[in-house]
């Protein structure tokens, strides 16, 4: 029987290094859906985009004439369209709580994160060069290696990225009661593996990186999350949700 990804191929529109793109490339992976990554290129290659989806933020799916933005959106179309493996229980209320987790996946936890991960980035001009999209021309990537880090992160992201000793030590509780939530269980919600896994693992991937990152990100992090021992559960939870979705 003929299939959508038969009839369309899939392309999608990312920055390697965004959470955001990961959850998508996950859920790509779990489907077993061969999709073209087009890596969007800083400036120019986001005008380019906003033609194409009214929006210059990545993630961007296009499915034959069909154009959709945001992964949470690019989730729910993948799900409904090849329904098989299912990232979404059946059972209403599971499902709920499966989008619940992955709504604070998306914000809560990604918001932090971000924060975290600016902050080691200024300190470390490797880290951020790296973290630059594929795409970003050489000139640029060597400017952004040589300024201070204070310079190198767009304005508003360096202002917003002063985490208080507060928030902080908030978002460090908050990983490590993640920690024990997955010690000795192998998904977020039920017997499953679902949305909600993808989502928190593509998150936890730009504070400890895997080795699916490559050279130089992979086994680099957040000083501090990364290196934290009380978090090695929740790293290696990570590690094992990525093995499970596309095992080597």
């Amino acid at each position: 029987m003929d299939t959508p990804q038969s009839e369309h191929p899939l392309v999608l529109h990312q920055f390697r290094h965004s959470a955001f793109c990961a959850k998508v490339r996950l859920i790509l992976a779990f489907k077993g859906l061969q999709v073209s990554l087009r890596d969007v290129t800083p400036g120019l290659g986001q005008l380019e985009l906003f033609r194409l989806s009214g929006q210059r933020q990545v993630p961007v799916l296009v499915h034959g004439d069909r154009v959709i933005a945001d992964s949470t959106a690019i989730a729910l179309y993948l799900e409904e369209t090849w329904p098989e493996p299912a990232l979404l229980p059946a059972d209403p209320l599971a499902r709920a709580r499966v989008l619940l987790l992955e709504d604070w996946a998306d914000t809560a936890l990604a918001g932090g994160g971000r924060l975290a991960l600016l902050q080691a980035a200024a300190a470390d001009p490797l880290l951020r060069t790296a973290l630059l999209p594929e795409a970003t021309p050489d000139p640029l990537r060597r400017l952004v290696s040589a300024l201070p880090g204070s310079l190198a992160i767009p304005l508003g992201d360096a202002v917003s990225a002063t985490f208080s000793s507060g928030d902080a030590h908030q978002f460090l509780r908050t990983l490590e009661q993640l920690a024990l939530l997955v010690t000795d269980r192998p998904f977020l919600e039920g017997s499953m593996l679902t949305l909600a896994d993808l989502a928190v693992a593509a998150q936890l991937s730009l504070l400890s990186f895997p080795a699916e990152a490559g050279a130089p990100l992979a086994g680099r992090g957040v000083p501090g999350i990364a290196d934290n021992p009380l978090l090695e559960p929740l790293f290696n939870w990570r590690d094992q949700i990525l093995a499970a979705v596309a095992p080597a």
